[in-house]
């Protein structure tokens, strides 16, 4: 008679607004056009550590899910369209598969809302949790470098360190080149660093099921971005008022004589770009782009009804 195998312990920690910009390249910029699934994840992270610990996925189980993120707050998120809805439907997500959501509120900082000791909170708790609940494999997911000092202590107390990540890079339709890498430094100190770019390209080429799940459909909006672009470079920073046209995958215009601007989903704060119908009213500062054109920058959807607020 075999002996009983051990259950491999599993706990996730979300940096959000890095799980959000990723979602946002697959479902507008790579050839998949869909979100990241929140299930397929969890599916993905069991069978990889189950490869990798020598062991059959059903032994591998995620007992925590932490998901962390700064968001604006619900009267803010009221006024910005279907913000506040989005984040509940988003909400129901996290909570039907079992993470547990940290938040905090955005500050703003010279013009644009950021996130502010949401680093902090996600190093301590997974830390806590890890020493509290002994967690054989902790699961990262970001790129962020600053998150050496708490792999390192994980490392102490003998717990194995998964950074799941993302390397990639596009030119948008302004030209500009978007890059997005993971830390050399974290890459180094952790026990199982995974590039995801490369498992997902291979596994869609493969069929591989397991990744295909990764982009099971989920009838739900991301929120919106942490920090917004920077503010208008135009020295009265004034806000513009228009309605959308041509609408694309990833980018759209917006009818303002003499020309019609061209604005990329990375410049819609406050909503997700998929909110955006064709004929929507939306509020915009203008900025040059590398090429001295006039492009829409902190684009946001507005109701008619709220016209009067201004």
């Amino acid at each position: 008679m075999s002996s009983p195998k051990n259950i491999v312990r599993i706990g996730v920690f979300y940096d959000g607004n890095y799980f959000l910009h990723v979602s946002n390249y697959y479902n507008y910029v790579h050839s998949r056009r869909k979100r990241l699934n929140i299930g397929g994840m969890h599916k993905f992270i069991r069978n990889l550590i189950a490869r990798e610990e020598g062991t059959e996925t059903r032994y591998c189980q995620v007992t925590e899910a932490h998901y962390f993120r700064g968001r604006l707050s619900a009267q803010e998120a009221s006024q910005r369209g279907n913000q506040l809805y989005n984040d509940r439907v988003f909400d129901d997500i996290l909570m039907s598969e079992g993470v547990i959501t940290h938040y905090l509120p955005l500050r703003t900082r010279s013009g644009k809302k950021e996130e502010k000791g949401i680093d902090v909170w996600l190093a301590l708790e997974a830390f806590e949790q890890t020493f509290y609940k002994r967690f054989d494999v902790l699961v990262l997911i970001t790129s962020d470098g600053d998150y050496v000092p708490l792999i390192r202590k994980l490392n102490s107390i003998g717990t194995k360190v998964m950074v799941v990540s993302w390397d990639f890079e596009y030119t948008d339709d302004m030209g500009r080149d978007i890059v997005t890498r993971t830390s050399q430094d974290l890459i180094q100190e952790v026990t199982y660093p995974i590039p995801m770019h490369e498992i997902i390209n291979n596994g869609l080429k493969a069929n591989d099921p397991v990744v295909i799940n990764l982009f099971e459909t989920q009838e739900y909006s991301m929120p919106a971005p942490a920090a917004s672009p920077a503010v208008s470079a135009e020295p009265d920073g004034s806000v513009k008022r228009g309605r959308t046209m041509n609408m694309n995958s990833g980018y759209g215009f917006i009818q303002f004589p003499p020309n019609n601007l061209f604005f990329h989903y990375l410049d819609v704060v406050d909503c997700d770009f998929s909110d955006i119908e064709e004929g929507d009213w939306v509020e915009f500062t203008i900025e040059k782009n590398e090429r001295g054109q006039d492009v829409a920058k902190n684009v946001h959807k507005v109701e008619p009804e709220d016209f009067n607020r201004y």
